[in-house]
């Protein structure tokens, strides 16, 4: 099943670029007639960001997706993306996309890769099925995360969507809609594959090929009001959390609690939208829950407000997350190796909560600046949102970053 997927796909890109050509045709016999390109549109955006903390003694990062962070020193690396997307309508029901995104990557690049690439289907006005290659939807406003322009903020909160690695996968969805009383009702469920790789520790990586991301989630819509209920689920496949890079021997094969292997992980979510006017108010809360011992399970949530004056948006947030701490029942009796054992959870433990203000200026169409200043106030402990050796850490942090960011 992930063969075809991943054969479609570039199945799906050739096809792209092959009626691309077609829509620059003429569209008569006689070739007197202007070319067409009604059906093929070519859009883009970007974000040019900088960023700095205050210490150096840990490294802040948007998602645990990036491999290193932020110290003291001014960085373009964790907010800076380039995409462009092609669309193309065959006819009035089904539509092509493909998009092509440059980030800062698993591998310290910023490698090109290929984020959306999907037929979509309308069999009915109120059903529609997608193919290919499609962006998460575990969270609200997840699929457009690393779209700057398409969001108030600078970043997503990171006490929030810190945790999700998964920005797409390859399967398939549908979505169907309705009326219910003074509002409309939309439900959407998708199963696929993961195609990706996600860091570790340090220069080490973890396979996330081949899991199963199964999920779904019901919106409602009622004037300025968007509600939505979600849950999601992976299944991990047969490629292992790379535990041994931190133990230094095989800790899975004493103590099999710690395995990832063909465990689950689900994610379930609460959202609330308010939009009327130059008001905007977001709301989420969310829950982790992990059946390897390996993670520990998490709730977190945010509210965010922004208020729009003519060119300017400013806005303040709050986010918050805390995690429980595993415990460990199988233990091997060595008194050194059962404390390795012990510590390997809690290095994935949060426990802090984020204070944020910035101001948005839309100083041409298209086009935005952003300014942003985040406050973190965390327990020494509270390390797994963060990147590098953290000897000192604190708990502690302030994080001052601008882009600008653009569509076109």
């Amino acid at each position: 099943m992930n063969f075809l997927l991943r054969g479609f796909i570039w199945v799906s890109l050739g096809l792209l670029l092959c009626l691309g050509r077609v829509a620059f045709a003429a569209d008569s016999d006689d070739r007197k007639s202007q070319p067409s390109f009604d059906n093929l549109v070519i859009k883009g955006f970007g974000t040019l960001g900088l960023a700095r903390s205050d210490v150096d003694s840990a490294e802040y990062v948007r998602d645990l997706s990036q491999p290193h962070g932020l110290r003291r020193q001014w960085s373009s690396k964790i907010d800076s993306v380039l995409g462009v997307q092609a669309n193309l309508a065959f006819d009035d029901k089904t539509d092509g996309v493909v998009q092509l995104i440059s980030r800062y990557r698993y591998d310290g690049s910023h490698k090109p890769e290929v984020s959306w690439a999907f037929l979509s289907h309308e069999f009915l006005p109120e059903l529609q099925m997608r193919i290919g290659r499609l962006g998460t939807e575990f969270y609200m406003l997840a699929d457009s995360r690393l779209i700057g322009y398409a969001n108030t903020w600078v970043r997503p909160p990171a006490d929030f969507y810190g945790p999700l690695v998964f920005s797409h996968l390859d399967g398939v969805d549908a979505t169907i809609g309705g009326s219910l009383g003074d509002g409309l009702v939309r439900v959407k469920l998708f199963a696929g594959r993961s195609p990706e790789t996600t860091p570790f520790f340090d220069t080490v990586t973890w396979d996330l090929h081949g899991s199963r991301l199964i999920g779904g989630h019901v919106d409602y819509f009622q004037g300025p009001w968007q509600f939505r209920i979600g849950r999601s689920a992976v299944k991990f496949s047969g490629n292992e959390l790379p535990l041994v890079a931190l133990a230094g021997f095989d800790v899975i094969q004493l103590v099999p609690e710690l395995s990832s292997m063909h465990k689950t992980s689900r994610f379930d979510s609460l959202g609330a939208i308010y939009d009327q006017g130059p008001l905007r108010i977001q709301a989420m809360l969310g829950r982790i829950q992990h059946e390897t011992a390996s993670y520990e399970d998490s709730r977190a949530a945010f509210i965010i407000g922004s208020y729009r004056v003519g060119e300017f948006t400013p806005y303040i947030g709050f986010s918050k997350t805390r995690s429980k701490t595993s415990s460990i029942t199988t233990l091997v009796g060595v008194p050194e190796i059962d404390a390795l054992v012990r510590s390997l959870p809690s290095a994935t433990h949060m426990d802090q909560h984020t204070i944020t203000l910035g101001a948005r200026w839309d100083f041409r169409q298209n086009w935005a600046l952003k300014a942003q200043f985040d406050s973190v106030h965390g327990a020494p402990d509270s390390v797994f949102l963060f990147r590098g050796p953290m000897p000192q850490w604190g708990g502690r942090m302030k994080v001052l970053s601008a882009t600008l960011d653009f569509a076109f």
